[in-house]
């Protein structure tokens, strides 16, 4: 198997997009699945490693990356050093930065044996189940999208993070990483970019249009995103498929350090059935 750590894309808003590559070198056209981390993630968070794998032992071309403004740094791509860049991310810019990679692929000679330009999947987590959802919807590119454990709507969560006045004449308001015990700043620009682009940026919009095969994957213990939200996903699309995982939490049962060898029984069923779905 190969493994390409930390390359660097260049996408349109200045930061890195550190990616991640991992695939049979074998020099056969290989399916193309695209993960996308979710809100306060990254892509070596817990057992995401070992999912990159999995996929890539099945005959996968799997990428996984971090989002340019999600906190990390080249020299420190996990956990979140550039609180300012944290503070500037936003929806538009996850959009854009998804798409700097799929475009770097489709232009990459390096990988034009191994990767099958005309299979080209994604993969949100949380947050960026909206992210794929809306990308899938608008990129004739894309054959199929999953959201796992995802959002069915940015829009209440962009208004609820505290006092909309406050914010605004503060500039920024802080949310508590329970993890690292950051103080983690989301200045007012999030707020104003989400209401200029509120058309583009409604979930519910995207599923309802999407044309392609759409999976909803979601643990039915999972409080940071509750289950309601997948039933809302797959009430927008008849055509949708939604699996249910007992006794899964919003991460599947892994968590960050994930020092196990292999990934937890909630995460290796949700893998199986992504991976089914892909084949």
């Amino acid at each position: 198997m190969k493994i390409l750590k930390n390359i660097i894309v260049h996408g349109k808003h200045e930061k890195a997009i550190l990616t991640d590559v991992f695939y049979k070198d074998d020099s056969k056209p290989k399916t193309i699945v695209i993960f996308c981390h979710g809100y306060k993630g990254f892509k070596d968070w817990g057992a995401w490693n070992l999912m990159a794998k999995a996929f890539a032992s099945a005959g996968f071309f799997f990428v996984k990356f971090n989002f340019s403004h999600n906190g990390g740094t080249i020299e420190q791509p996990i956990d979140f050093p550039d609180l300012e860049a944290f503070g500037d991310n936003n929806y538009t810019k996850e959009l854009d930065d998804l798409e700097s990679v799929i475009d770097w692929i489709c232009s990459n000679s390096k990988f034009k044996n191994d990767a099958d330009l005309n299979n080209i999947n994604l993969i949100g987590h949380s947050r960026a189940g909206g992210i794929v959802t809306i990308k899938a919807e608008e990129d004739n590119r894309i054959n199929k999208v999953i959201s796992v454990a995802g959002v069915s709507s940015f829009g209440k969560r962009t208004s609820t993070i505290g006092d909309l006045e406050q914010w605004k004449k503060d500039g920024v308001k802080y949310v508590l990483n329970g993890r690292t015990k950051q103080q983690m700043p989301h200045y007012y620009q999030f707020h104003e970019d989400f209401i200029k682009n509120e058309e583009r940026l409604t979930i519910k919009r995207a599923v309802s249009n999407l044309k392609i095969p759409y999976l909803i994957i979601h643990g039915d213990k999972d409080k940071s995103v509750l289950i309601d939200e997948a039933h809302q996903l797959h009430q927008w699309n008849s055509k949708s498929r939604l699996a249910i995982i007992k006794s899964a939490d919003h991460v599947f049962n892994t968590k960050h350090p994930w020092n196990n060898e292999h990934i937890s029984k909630e995460l290796k069923i949700t893998t199986e059935k992504m991976i089914t779905f892909f084949k």
